[in-house]
């Protein structure tokens, strides 16, 4: 199948994001234009660190651009002297534009949170390089799209790491938005794709976007442009990649004999920006190429061989944080030292590259695609809930009280447990259901739970949880779940809480019990309905997965593992054997 809206003749709607061949990757870039910006400022030290020796300073600029990189921004460094002028370079913004932000993820019991960053391409030709590098001058003044998108998740004990990419191409809910500059609103709409979200005010309503698409709470965005791609993939001393074909692409340049390369320079750039010359020609396998590239340069920086000339990661780190956009939490070197120092430990091993498995979109099946039901929803849920992809998460172990006797011990007593109840029902696109936190605490009352109470503070998350700040205190929580009819995995230690804490989520917009898995509702992701016919959520030919059962595993499913779909094309960052397939009409 080919997805023509995601080759050179798209539609209006795509922003005219083809124009040129050079224009295609453009999100590809981005991102690993992206690498590039975070390592250049890994490198930096605090002003009085005072700790000049050469080998010192290689070794700080290594693990820097490493741990920037497993976040897709490449790898680049400067010295602590171009701190302040660094700092400068980089471009700032608002985090979320909608009307509504998720709140943050839940600690864990140890009160560590985890990390979610989307990581963004634009396809803007704003300055000359940029329009160089991407072609299409008579684009200059169009607004950017993001054509490259993906959620980087870094688990609460920094053990792993998903990344999930959706296509550019995926028609999706755009919430409404006002543009922080001139305080324009743009309205929501459910009929465009989501790499033109950018339009809508700037990367803060892309970020809205993903919030309502998955109901994951975002904790920061980066941002880049084409500019720096070619100096990131020198500067690493090339990538390796591979093709099971001779491949020519005269959209992108990209030309590649059967095997393996070492890619620089502008070749790289190629590489980022090809779909026409992958799989179906669709922006799906450019997706793939991306993830591949990523792994790769990640275990060349693993290797220690790479970023060992500070002279040239200075130039790179000028180029790369001049194209850099963060949000404004985020917005200084220094914290994008700290950012990458704090999950240096994920090991290429644990890190999960997937696709958000998609159907073709019923409105236009030949240019867009939409979530997959069941399987996107399960990717989500995975990452809501903090769960490994990769299914190699360890057991956690029982809470103390829950082992031996103390498994036995008397129930407690209801009109002890003192529990607050909060609405968590509003999204982006849907309002808080009415009364839901009275309404609940108040069936809850009636269940005996005499001290349980409602709090009207304003709170949004996906997926609903009961809370708990103490080991003693579980079996209050428990006796509350089961009162409402939630699964024990619902319940979680965090120290962060007062209370026994309630917070209903978008799943249970009614009734006083919660829903069964079996009708559980999906998280506003858009269409359900499949396509009779169509291929969907993968990159083998042929399609047809929509008839294998392993591909009906939604998150609610009794029988599904606790690992990414396989719809989601899941790639391991030590699987060395991966090998892009050639479009057909792309070999020679």
């Amino acid at each position: 199948m080919r997805l023509n809206g995601l080759r050179g003749e798209e539609k209006a709607e795509n922003g005219g994001e083809e124009k040129s061949g050079k224009e295609e990757a453009s999100g590809k870039d981005a991102a690993s234009t992206a690498g590039k910006g975070g390592a250049d400022k890994g490198t930096d030290r605090p002003s009085g660190s005072g700790r000049p020796p050469r080998r010192r300073a290689v070794r700080i600029i290594r693990w820097t651009a490493l741990c920037l990189a497993l976040l897709v921004l490449g790898a680049s460094a400067a010295g602590y002297l171009y701190y302040r002028h660094l700092n400068g370079n980089i471009r700032k913004g608002k985090l979320n534009l909608g009307d509504k932000q998720l709140d943050r993820s839940v600690p864990n019991a140890e009160g560590q949170r985890p990390l979610n960053i989307l990581l963004l391409g634009s396809d803007s030709r704003s300055s000359k390089e940029n329009q160089d590098l991407g072609g299409a001058r008579e684009d200059a003044d169009r607004p950017a799209l993001a054509d490259v998108q993906m959620l980087v998740h870094v688990s609460a004990d920094r053990s792993n790491m998903s990344v999930v990419s959706v296509p550019r191409d995926t028609r999706v809910t755009i919430p409404k938005c006002t543009d922080p500059a001139d305080g324009k609103v743009y309205k929501e709409t459910s009929s465009q794709i989501i790499n033109t979200s950018l339009q809508n005010g700037g990367p803060g309503c892309t970020v809205a976007t993903w919030e309502e698409l998955t109901g994951i709470p975002i904790d920061h965005f980066m941002m880049i442009d084409f500019a720096g791609v070619v100096s990131m993939a020198d500067a690493v001393g090339g990538v390796p990649v591979c093709v099971k074909s001779n491949i020519r692409d005269d959209k992108s340049g990209l030309r590649l004999e059967k095997g393996t390369h070492t890619i620089k320079g502008e070749q790289a750039l190629q590489w980022l920006r090809t779909r026409h010359g992958f799989e179906d020609g669709s922006d799906i396998g450019r997706t793939h190429a991306q993830h591949l590239y990523m792994n790769s340069m990640v275990r060349q920086l693993k290797s220690g061989s790479r970023l060992s000339d500070p002279g040239q990661l200075t130039d790179l780190a000028e180029s790369a944080t001049k194209a850099l956009t963060v949000d404004k939490d985020l917005g200084s070197v220094k914290k994008l030292y700290d950012l990458g120092n704090d999950i240096k430990r994920v090991p290429s091993s644990r890190i999960t590259m997937t696709t958000m498995p998609w159907v073709q979109d019923p409105q236009d099946p030949d240019a867009h695609v939409i979530p997959k039901k069941g399987d996107a929803d399960k990717l989500f849920s995975l990452v809501r809930n903090d769960i490994a992809l990769d299914g190699k998460d360890k057991k956690k172990p029982e809470p103390a009280e829950a082992k031996g006797p103390a498994k036995h011990t008397a129930t407690p007593a209801k009109d002890k447990i003192a529990v607050t109840v909060f609405n968590g029902t509003g999204t982006a696109v849907l309002p808080p259901a009415t009364g839901r936190g009275s309404d609940i605490a108040s069936y809850l009352v009636k269940q005996g739970f005499t001290k349980a109470t409602s709090d009207s503070t304003p709170r949004a998350q996906a997926d609903t949880t009961i809370t708990y700040p103490k080991q003693t205190q579980r079996a209050d929580a428990l006796a509350v779940a089961k009162a409402l009819g939630l699964p024990e995995d619902a319940v979680r230690l965090s120290p962060s809480a007062e209370r026994v804490t309630l917070v209903i989520g978008g799943d249970w917009r009614e009734g006083d019990t919660y829903p069964k898995p079996a009708d559980a509702k999906g998280n506003g992701k858009g269409d359900a309905k499949k396509a009779d016919g169509k291929k969907s959520g993968g990159s083998k030919p042929g399609g047809g997965d929509d008839e294998d059962p392993k591909h009906k595993q939604g998150a609610n499913s009794d029988n599904a593992d606790n690992k990414a779909p396989e719809s989601a094309d899941p790639l391991n960052g030590d699987d060395k054997s991966a090998c892009m397939e050639v479009n057909p009409i792309n070999r020679f």
